[in-house]
């Protein structure tokens, strides 16, 4: 058992400052700004209309957990999320800059980026949405996809492919957090979707996947352990787009675009596809992000404190300094705090 000094130092981490999940901070689409989603928007009569989907249950920044795969209202957009009202018009071959408030520096995983062809984004239900994918970046560089989104401003860019046709589509951004994935059950999914309008003279009509098709729970990129060498990592869901662009020069083990119409879900390297990781400084979240000099919070070896950590984990790190480390894993968890 922990020593009483150790049980101290456990209360004194639960009165820290709490990092919580973020959500959507702002939105710039081919350069015009739009105003983000905010849970808090339901207490408001009338509420704000924006592009983004709203999600009433999102008030705690939770995450979709595995076994809501198979449900479109949970998976797609997040749990129970309905259209916005409003639409963005953007050009195909157009970037879109999707700022988040904060997000936690232990949550590492993937960040993926979908679109659906819908006939009225205002108007679209989970269940009618079929995604196809655009661009996907998971662990390359030394480095997860959601680590260099905090290092950018908090701040992910992607590309609209030149190629799809013009019309309505709902754009779902997803940052996967991995860190409690070795267990079957334990990632944690966080999809945003955006209601778009593509401009231009493109062709393409890409076949996608059902939302409750996307993942499983025991996916590669699912169920997976970030404790180790991540430099195999597989990206969950189905093949990129074959007419996504790259943004960022990625390196060996890219992902490669697919011609393939295949619904079934394919997992994927690991290295960032037609994203852009450069600053931007103009969609800038409403809450402070975390300063350029953070490092990463160490996730190999339990014998130095995270910077950022749960309460199990931070148990654990106690109980192994005392010689009785517990073999129970780490689930998940809704915050994380801060020293």
């Amino acid at each position: 058992m922990p020593s009483k000094i150790q049980a101290a130092a456990l209360i004194g981490a639960l009165a820290a400052a709490v990092n919580a999940h973020g959500h959507l901070a702002a939105l710039k689409v081919d350069g015009q700004d739009f105003t983000a989603y905010d849970p808090s928007f339901q207490y408001q009569k009338p509420s704000p209309e924006v592009i983004e989907w709203s999600c009433p249950e999102c008030l705690d920044n939770g995450f979709v957990s595995p076994d809501m795969y198979t449900d479109a209202s949970k998976i797609a957009c997040h749990k129970d999320a309905t259209a916005g009202a409003k639409v963005a018009k953007v050009a195909a071959g157009g970037k879109i800059d999707i700022s988040w408030t904060t997000w936690p520096e232990s949550h590492v995983g993937p960040v993926i980026d979908y679109m659906a062809k819908v006939p009225d984004a205002t108007a679209a239900k989970a269940s009618d949405l079929e995604f196809f994918k655009i661009a996907a970046a998971g662990f390359d560089g030394g480095k997860w996809a959601a680590t260099k989104l905090i290092a950018n401003n908090n701040t992910w860019s992607v590309t609209v492919p030149a190629s799809i046709a013009p019309g309505q589509y709902v754009l779902r951004h997803e940052i996967i957090a991995l860190h409690a994935a070795g267990d079957v059950g334990g990632a944690q999914n966080y999809p945003k979707c955006i209601n778009l309008e593509v401009t231009g003279s493109g062709t393409a009509t890409p076949k996608g996947t059902p939302a409750n098709k996307l993942y499983t729970p025991t996916d590669a990129g699912i169920k997976v352990s970030v404790y180790g060498d991540n430099s195999k990592y597989q990206i969950p869901g189905p093949a990129l787009f074959s007419g996504a662009g790259s943004d960022s020069g990625s390196d060996s083990g890219s992902e490669t675009p697919s011609g393939s119409n295949s619904t079934a879900p394919a997992a994927t390297s690991a290295a960032a596809v037609a994203v852009s990781s450069s600053p931007v400084a103009s969609a800038t979240p409403t809450a402070p992000s975390t300063p350029s000099g953070d490092a990463p919070a160490q996730t190999g070896s339990p014998s130095a404190l995270p910077k950022e950590f749960t309460i199990d984990t931070f148990i654990s790190w106690l109980e192994e300094k005392a010689g009785s480390k517990s073999s129970q894993k780490v689930r998940r968890h809704p915050r994380a705090f801060r020293n």
